[in-house]
């Protein structure tokens, strides 16, 4: 079941990024796509899109560990970005949207699929004459899962993206 998971969410992503990688970038920001590393509470693979003016698709694919669970999540997010004029490059952005993985509970031994609602808000960076993409972004989640149900305010990270 991760293995089938896995290998549809890296067809998933790898799909966006060759429908993507030859469009212009659109009004309000300096990049179409973008794809790299997200850090933080959760470490993992992020790629953004802009489908149309300020909205975007971030698309992540991330491992999370801690004392008691470990979780491996797909997360997809509709964002709306909106531009800080006195900051060239910078906007700040919101949105929602909702994750599909698996957890292992490693006091129990218990594991199964997990679900969440997750929500953003952040900062995000396009360094000008450069091809790299920065985002500083918070990410809480409410999951559904048997043993690990609950609301976690926790998800501060950091992206570092590829643009082009």
């Amino acid at each position: 079941m991760k293995k089938l998971l896995f290998t549809v969410l890296c067809a998933l992503t790898f799909s966006l990024i060759t429908l993507k990688v030859n469009a212009q970038a659109t009004d309000g920001h300096d990049y179409k796509s973008a794809i790299g590393g997200r850090f933080g509470v959760a470490n993992g693979i992020t790629f953004k899109t802009f489908l149309q003016d300020q909205r975007a698709l971030d698309v992540i694919l991330n491992f999370r560990s801690n004392s008691k669970y470990s979780t491996f999540k797909f997360v997809g997010l509709y964002e709306i970005h909106n531009p800080i004029e006195s900051a060239p490059g910078l906007q700040w952005y919101y949105g929602g949207g909702a994750g599909i993985g698996t957890y292992k509970n490693k006091v129990t031994d218990n594991s199964g699929a997990a679900f969440s609602i997750d929500g953003a808000l952040g900062l995000d960076y396009k360094i000008d004459g450069a091809p790299i993409d920065l985002s500083l972004d918070w990410k809480p989640e409410m999951r559904f899962a048997p043993d690990n149900t609950g609301v976690d305010f926790a998800g501060f990270g950091l992206s570092i993206r590829f643009a082009f």
